[in-house]
């Protein structure tokens, strides 16, 4: 028997790692692209501004952690990590409709829930709040 392989499998695990790496290289370039063209689409859609009601908000913190190697006299490598904190809005509407929004211009800690006004939405981002004061029930 040549290599590591399946009890009675002519196919060894060495074989499958070049269709293991195709595959987190196209995983790792769809999510490159599926993010550029999100991001295309948002950038480029019309603003519209609704009067809405805070319902909610939220924040989702992504961790990610690699591991350096360094070439160095005790050959000891340093795991290096960092987040990213992504927020979100939920907006309703008179109509009853609710909708979450990515906060892309830092209205996060500047609005409250129950705050009711003016949203300024382009297509996925809330890009204004402006309250309106007093409030009105939606």
């Amino acid at each position: 028997m040549n290599g590591i392989g399946f009890s009675g499998s002519g196919v060894g695990i060495i074989s499958l790692v070049p269709v293991f790496m195709v595959v987190i290289f196209v995983i790792v370039i769809g999510g490159i692209v599926y993010s550029i063209f999100t991001h295309a689409k948002n950038a480029s859609a019309a603003k519209e501004t609704v009067f809405a009601r805070v319902v909610s908000k939220r924040m989702d913190v992504r961790h990610h952690t690699n591991l350096h190697n360094h070439d160095n006299h005790n050959d000891v490598g340093h795991a290096g990590s960092s987040s990213r904190t992504y927020y979100y809005i939920t907006l309703e509407f008179d109509n009853g409709e609710r909708r979450e929004y990515v906060d892309v211009k830092k209205l996060y800690g500047l609005v409250v829930e129950g705050d009711t006004g003016y949203a300024s939405i382009q297509g996925d981002w809330i890009v204004d709040f402006q309250r309106q004061m007093g409030g009105q029930p939606l």
